[in-house]
């Protein structure tokens, strides 16, 4: 199950996610999104669970959880959309 992390303190790093998700079932991966020129977390991320069980308690248990000053956000992540060409230069 694909869960969406939001509210990160941006100092948070991929290991500490990994091991605050641990104690509610089996991490298969963890991403943090940065921003790519300043390559500074933009503060949200995604973990995925073994289970959906695991991936509900996970939700259940973080959803509104004081973690390094900061309440997360914690929910089911949505399927990920296709994107619109960037129109960053206007010739």
């Amino acid at each position: 199950m694909n869960l969406y992390v939001g509210n990160l303190p941006y100092t948070t790093t991929e290991d500490e996610l990994k091991a605050l998700f641990s104690n509610y079932g089996t991490v298969l991966s963890v991403v943090i999104i940065v921003d790519r020129y300043t390559g500074r977390s933009k503060g949200f991320g995604f973990v995925e669970m073994a289970t959906q069980r695991e991936g509900e308690t996970a939700i259940a248990e973080l959803d509104g959880y004081l973690f390094n000053g900061r309440n997360l956000r914690v929910n089911t992540a949505r399927p990920r959309q296709p994107r619109r060409p960037r129109r960053d230069h206007w010739y």
